[in-house]
């Protein structure tokens, strides 16, 4: 099982990244996608989640700036960020769940300065 994120780096306040997850080893089409975010001294936090069926959630934070989506045919989950803030600064994990099967990527770096 793998969960290859990319995407991240720097960007300015206001500025747009899209991060991308590559999964393999597993049915990608039967599981849970999410995005979960880590900044430093935090403890991790859900960022989007989306369902099989492409039912998405935010966190409060994120909502109306983050945009989560799946690719069933790439077995690729993504993450749109716009109107990036300098809280938004965090590692950026995806994750993989099915019942009781959770998959994490490697994460991807994230960091919003200008």
């Amino acid at each position: 099982v793998q969960l290859q994120a990319s995407g991240g780096g720097l960007v300015q306040p206001g500025g747009s990244l899209r991060l991308s997850c590559l999964a393999s080893g597993f049915t990608f089409s039967t599981y849970f996608m999410s995005w979960y975010r880590q900044a430093p001294g935090k403890q991790r936090e859900l960022a989007a989640r989306i369902t099989i069926s492409g039912y998405t959630n935010y966190a409060d934070s994120v909502k109306g700036r983050f945009t989560i989506s799946r690719d069933n045919a790439k077995n690729t989950v993504y993450l749109q960020m716009n109107s990036l803030k300098h809280e938004d600064t965090a590692v950026y994990y995806c994750n993989a769940v099915y019942g009781s099967n959770s998959f994490w990527g490697q994460g991807t770096q994230v960091t919003v300065s200008s």
